[in-house]
């Protein structure tokens, strides 16, 4: 059953990323004053097929919250950082290869 419901979390994550680029072509055409009736059938029929899987993700047992758009670009999702090296003293000159000079 988890299987079932990341497949569908994916596919959630994958619809608001489609919704987010049909969202911000449709304010571009409105921005330059054309016609935008087809980027917002898309993003109504987008809408739906979101709540439909919202609905599915729920019937498979999802109960966690799904985060918002601005949850998940809040998030880190960079890789950890190596701690940085300290030298014992930062005063004494040292060779490429790292020992004392």
């Amino acid at each position: 059953m988890d299987n079932r419901i990341n497949e569908i979390r994916r596919k959630i994550s994958d619809l608001r990323a489609e919704m987010m680029r049909v969202e911000e072509a449709m304010h571009d055409q409105i921005r330059h004053d054309l016609d935008c009736t087809e980027s917002a059938l898309r993003l109504m029929a987008l809408r739906t097929e979101m709540a439909a899987l919202v609905a599915e993700w729920r019937a498979a047992g999802g109960s966690e919250p799904l985060p918002t758009t601005q949850e998940r670009l809040k998030t880190n999702n960079r890789p950890a950082q190596k701690p940085k090296t300290v030298h014992a003293d930062p005063f004494v000159l040292r060779s490429p290869q790292g020992e004392a000079v």
